[in-house]
């Protein structure tokens, strides 16, 4: 049972390229797993853990509703935004600068087998992350993702989520809101939810800007509690 983690910083990089990244990290797992329950070869299952920033770009999930992207994709492309959509679950969601996307491709045999157990991590890690700024962040129920001021007229998602998973493996992962441009959320039903507000880090703490390395380092701090897993970063790209 390998409980290290392998984490990669990819930078700014683009939706696609990442996404096959990823599906390539997740073929090499599985096909690791199906070698293994085939010749009883024993061998280790590697799991990783990408952070990125995205250019502009909206993903809508395999149960999703195109109608819930409010625009054309030929004035998403004036703005310099792309498209996509993906093997993820959940509805649609935003990408961009400012933004903390990571997503986890582990093999959840290493650490518990449930999915729902797996969600609810994710979460946590990004509440007690957003504790040490101030910020009473919560669940919202029946909506995955972190939300402010859950209950209330003024409830706001700070933190979306969408996964995939198969053989226990997952890939996808969570977006953060931390210096995002917000307007480029009005494109869209975020999450297929309508009426509730998205914000964003640097607006709920009054800043111009937070700083993005120490965000992601309190996020794996909580990440490697949670999972009892250990850290091992990964600079080869």
């Amino acid at each position: 049972m390998n409980k290290v983690l392998l984490v990669e910083d990819l930078g700014r990089k683009d939706y696609k390229e990442t996404w096959e990244y990823q599906e390539a990290l997740f073929k090499d797992i599985i096909d690791i797993k199906i070698k293994n329950r085939r010749e009883d070869a024993g061998l280790e299952t590697p799991n990783h853990f990408l952070f990125v920033e995205h250019p502009h770009v909206y993903t809508l999930g395999k149960s999703g509703d195109f109608e819930n992207l409010l625009v054309s994709e030929e004035y998403l492309a004036k703005i310099g935004a792309t498209f996509y959509k993906i093997n993820r679950g959940g509805d649609i969601t935003y990408h961009g600068p400012g933004q903390i996307v990571g997503y986890p491709i582990i093999d959840l045999e290493n650490f518990f087998t449930d999915i729902h157990k797996y969600l609810r991590f994710l979460e946590e890690m990004v509440i007690l992350t957003l504790a040490e700024y101030g910020l009473k962040a919560e669940r919202s129920p029946g909506e995955t993702g972190v939300w402010l001021d859950v209950g209330t007229p003024f409830a706001r998602k700070i933190c979306a989520m969408g996964v995939r998973a198969s053989r226990w493996v997952t890939m996808h992962g969570f977006a953060l809101n931390v210096n995002s441009d917000l307007g480029y959320f009005d494109n869209m039903i975020p999450c297929g939810i309508k009426g509730k507000a998205v914000t964003s880090l640097n607006v709920e703490v009054g800043k111009a800007a937070v700083a993005m390395e120490e965000v992601k380092e309190k996020l794996l701090k909580h990440f490697v509690q949670l999972f009892e897993a250990q850290l091992q970063q990964k600079t080869e790209v």
